[in-house]
């Protein structure tokens, strides 16, 4: 049996640390998939914010939650954003300052669609400064970067220097990587202490 893949190992982490009844964030909506998996994680007591800069990918997520409907029950209410992850301190409530489970960030373009439109250095590190003061202590922060698509380098690498920076006084970073393949994507996540 091999290692599990960076978006199965990020969910595996954000799994240990969000309970039933948390508020969580997907930072890059997307598909939906990892929108999906955070409503089920913290189930129909918790929140699950799911900001995206494309009404498609927000559409797409939509539809993912839609065709769930059956787990309906079961599932947390998502508040889709149609805005940048850069954004979400000033769009969540006060009283989640400091209190947010987990945020997961999926970074790159929306598959399927226009490889013009992709996260951004600078507007990435600006929103992980604001997911690492929105999230609680012990709270999961993953990142999964594409060092192989156009921008996806420098992207991977500002993110891998602003998790070198955190104070470990703050949180422990960690890197998950599989070596052998440099252009695949890796994980980057920090737990908040």
């Amino acid at each position: 049996m091999g290692f599990l893949s960076v978006l199965s190992q990020a969910q595996r982490w954000v799994k240990e640390r969000a309970q039933p009844g948390d508020a969580v964030v997907d930072a890059t909506a997307g598909n939906g998939s990892d929108t999906l998996f955070l409503a089920r994680t913290v189930g129909a007591g918790g929140t699950v914010y799911a900001f995206d800069i494309q009404a498609e990918a927000l559409g797409k997520t939509h539809e993912r939650l839609v065709a769930a409907s059956g787990e309906q029950g079961n599932l947390a209410p998502v508040r889709l954003i149609h805005g940048g992850h850069e954004a979400m301190e000033s769009v969540l409530d006060q009283q989640l300052h400091g209190r947010i489970a987990a945020i997961m960030f999926n970074l790159g373009y929306l598959p399927g669609a226009s490889t013009d439109v992709i996260t951004k250095p600078t507007t990435t590190v600006a929103a992980l400064d604001s997911a690492l003061r929105l999230l609680r202590s012990g709270g999961a922060l993953t990142v999964v970067v594409y060092p192989g698509h156009d921008g996806g380098q420098e992207e991977a690498s500002a993110v891998e220097a602003w998790a070198s920076d955190v104070p470990s006084s703050l949180a422990q970073a960690i890197l998950y990587r599989f070596p052998q393949k440099a252009a695949s994507p890796y994980l980057i996540a920090l737990n908040k202490k």
